[in-house]
């Protein structure tokens, strides 16, 4: 067990890799900006719990910045922890699953984890989303789902799990 869950983290941080890289590209081919939706859930965690994260005030550089980089750590976090139940629950699925349909699980997941959360603190509300938005968020997790997978299958000896 201990093994599968840990090539599905290294399968989650090659599927992370490969969302950041998509989210990217979308970000210069098309000219926008980084979502602040990450560091707004910081924010309004921060709000809920009490937790000041810099002695500078609210809207100091150093909490902003610490903001960002706490927003950048829960998108990997989602992703490791994405792949690692990934690798806990693949030998359950059957080997005879196609593997778009293991990629697009897997991604579908990797997008709920990051959204369900946001979602929850009231941060933003996906139901009220444009097409665009969606396919903005949707493409990058289907190419972590697709990256997450194939790592995973291949870290896998066929005779195991």
């Amino acid at each position: 067990m201990l093994s599968r869950l840990l090539r599905g983290a290294a399968a989650g941080a090659a599927g992370t890799t490969a969302l950041n890289a998509v989210t990217y590209l979308d970000m210069v081919v098309r000219a926008r900006p980084a979502s602040s939706t990450p560091e707004k859930t910081v924010e309004r965690t921060e709000e809920l719990t009490g937790v000041t994260l810099s002695s500078d005030g609210p809207d100091s550089d150093a909490e902003q910045n610490r903001r960002s980089g706490l927003g950048a750590l829960l998108g990997i976090a989602t992703g490791l922890a994405t792949g690692a139940v990934y690798g806990l629950v693949r030998p359950y699925v059957g080997g005879r699953v196609a593997f778009p349909l293991l990629a697009t699980g897997a991604g579908l997941a990797a997008n709920v984890g990051s959204v369900a959360p946001m979602a929850a603190l009231g941060v933003d509300d996906p139901r009220s989303w444009s097409a665009s938005s969606w396919l903005s968020d949707l493409l990058p997790h289907l190419a972590f789902g697709a990256v997450t997978a194939a790592v995973y299958e291949r870290l896998t000896p066929l005779s195991r799990d």
